[in-house]
């Protein structure tokens, strides 16, 4: 991946327009502290309720969910809000997955759109993309027009797509790599990006290059720190490898509006692990 000229012309300006301003200033009020549900699935699965009441408890407002568009966690989307209601909990995204060959399209779109709609949320994302699309060059250039028409169906919903990288999209095919294709054959007004910033470092890549070569685009990240150790693992946001303070310094030109934690393994009690890596989120890089 590379930084051309243009870029660097783009980011001259942007500097004098204070677009590399952190999170707080940047804004004028702090950011929620959000939660990919993902981190706690099998705890969701034994103890619903429980659960999103020991996820509040541990700081948690904004709660990005993952799933179906039928249900969430055995619940109607009606009843899961309600659920989030009660705990003074509320989601502004989820993740929903991509539609298979099989189905229709625009019905499964439109589904997504309907159960986000009613769970308040304001993003649908991808988080992922099946094999036979993000293991070619071909593959990724088919996704990317199936993702500007996901895009435009969210458009005239009145909400957003953006889709969620793993590791596996930075493949390199020749002198681009398949998100090198999908940044690029995806329109930014209907394809923004989520981020996970564990999966960028962990295949070689610099965060904060992505903000220069595509500014304001990356409206969520996945906050998700590297065991200094063993980097297969997760470990509590600010105890890891993750230069976190650099990356946030750059959340301004990123564009990024909303913030999910997500953990997917853990050495200690996991609602311990949550609470400090909230704190830590609050403390050390919004403040």
């Amino acid at each position: 991946m590379h930084i051309h000229r243009r870029t660097f012309i783009q980011q001259a300006g942007l500097l004098t327009t204070g677009l590399f301003l952190g999170p707080s200033l940047s804004t004028g009020k702090l950011p929620e502290t959000g939660l990919q549900l993902w981190t706690l699935k099998d705890d969701l699965a034994k103890d619903l309720e429980g659960t999103i009441k020991k996820i509040a408890a541990a700081g948690y407002t904004d709660l990005e969910t993952f799933g179906g568009g039928d249900q969430f966690f055995g619940l109607s989307p009606v009843s899961f809000k309600q659920l989030l209601d009660r705990h003074k909990l509320h989601s502004s995204s989820g993740h929903y997955y991509f539609p298979g060959d099989n189905e229709s399209f625009d019905t499964v779109i439109n589904g997504f759109i309907k159960a986000a709609k009613i769970l308040g949320q304001t993003y649908i994302v991808i988080p992922s993309l099946p094999a036979a699309l993000y293991s070619t060059a071909a593959g990724c250039k088919t996704a990317a027009v199936q993702l500007n028409r996901a895009g435009q169906l969210c458009k005239d919903a009145g909400l957003q797509l953006a889709y969620h990288n793993h590791a596996f999209e930075f493949q390199q095919f020749g002198t681009q790599t398949g998100y090198d294709i999908l940044l690029k054959e995806t329109a930014a007004g209907l394809v923004k990006m989520e981020l996970d910033l564990y999966f960028a470092v962990s295949a070689g890549l610099d965060p904060v290059a992505l903000f220069m070569q595509e500014p304001e685009r990356f409206v969520m990240w996945h906050v998700k720190d590297m065991d200094k150790i063993n980097p297969a693992l997760n470990t509590e946001v600010g105890s890891g490898s993750i230069d976190f303070k650099r990356i946030f310094s750059y959340a301004k030109l990123a564009g990024v509006k909303r913030y999910f934690i997500e953990q997917e393994n853990f050495a200690i009690d996991p609602y311990v692990s949550l609470k400090k890596s909230a704190q830590y989120f609050k403390t050390a890089l919004i403040r």
